[in-house]
């Protein structure tokens, strides 16, 4: 199938306004990629780009004072195939893990894992280590937490998710990594498109989504505490420690969301299948 994929975002700025933009989708997706979803500007502003320490295609602009909105849209390829489920997947010992991963087992900004230690060993220490274990996070977080946008705090940890028992996706997924990272089990925060391609109306408002992926059997496996369901068409945009490194957008000023707009779906067509 074809994944039509986009965004239209528009902020109002009493001055210069430096930004910080993480909107394409991810390199791991590039050989899927039919249309390429190019960063542009309503206004005449220069775009630079880079590669953060994760991976992940950043896009730097100087907003002018005014409004100014961001667009982006693209076509993906994806197999229709739900998200892996591979049951067998072992936890590894902390000395067999590579160097790389190892920055994913550490506490972040958004992920205490100090303060969630005792809990979660309390919670999951007599389950299966591997795949049984990290489902068994998912599971108790997808009951725990109540999902509700007027639930959201862009400054709300793991903890006090944890605390308050509500939030939006990234309060799952931030729970559920720093769980997991105290189990002493790799996981990193990811952000990326995910629509409503094979599930059942009604349909909330789109928006982008967060999850996370763990390290297990000797690779990354996709986990989704908010949906705690495989689910068809994800588009990984971003991955890094918390939403703190995959912020869609990062604001070095005084500025007002004026406009925020998401599309993930389906085209439907020969080209489709």
């Amino acid at each position: 199938m074809h994944i039509k994929v986009g965004y239209e975002i528009a902020y109002d700025c009493p001055q210069p306004t430096p930004m910080l933009l993480v909107l394409n989708v991810h390199y791991s997706r590039a050989s899927d990629i039919v249309v390429p979803d190019h960063v542009t500007t309503d206004r005449q502003v220069p775009i630079t780009a880079y590669r953060d320490g994760f991976g992940n295609w950043c896009s730097r602009i100087t907003a002018p004072a005014g409004r100014t909105t961001i667009r982006g849209s693209g076509v993906v390829r994806d197999s229709g195939a739900p998200d892996p489920v591979v049951r067998d997947a072992r936890q590894h010992t902390l000395e067999e893990l590579p160097g790389d991963v190892l920055v994913f087992l550490l506490a972040s900004r958004f992920c205490e894992t100090e303060l969630l230690s005792e809990t979660a060993w309390s919670l999951f220490g007599t389950t299966e280590p591997g795949w049984a274990r990290v489902q068994a996070v998912c599971d108790f977080v997808h009951n725990h937490i109540t999902f509700g946008y007027e639930h959201a705090r862009a400054t709300k940890t793991a903890f006090e998710a944890y605390n308050e028992g509500k939030g939006v996706c990234r309060d799952y997924a931030h729970l559920a990594v720093a769980f997991c990272r105290a189990l002493n089990i790799p996981a990193r925060y990811c952000t990326g498109y995910l629509g409503d391609i094979g599930v059942p109306p009604p349909y909330g408002p789109m928006d982008f989504a967060g999850w996370m992926e763990v390290y297990l059997g000797g690779r990354w496996h996709t986990f989704d505490p908010r949906n705690n369901v495989p689910r068809i068409g994800r588009v990984l945009m971003a991955m890094g420690r918390d939403a703190v490194d995959v912020a869609i957008t990062t604001t070095f000023g005084p500025n007002t969301l004026a406009g925020f707009t998401v599309v993930c779906e389906e085209i439907p067509g020969p080209t489709a299948g």
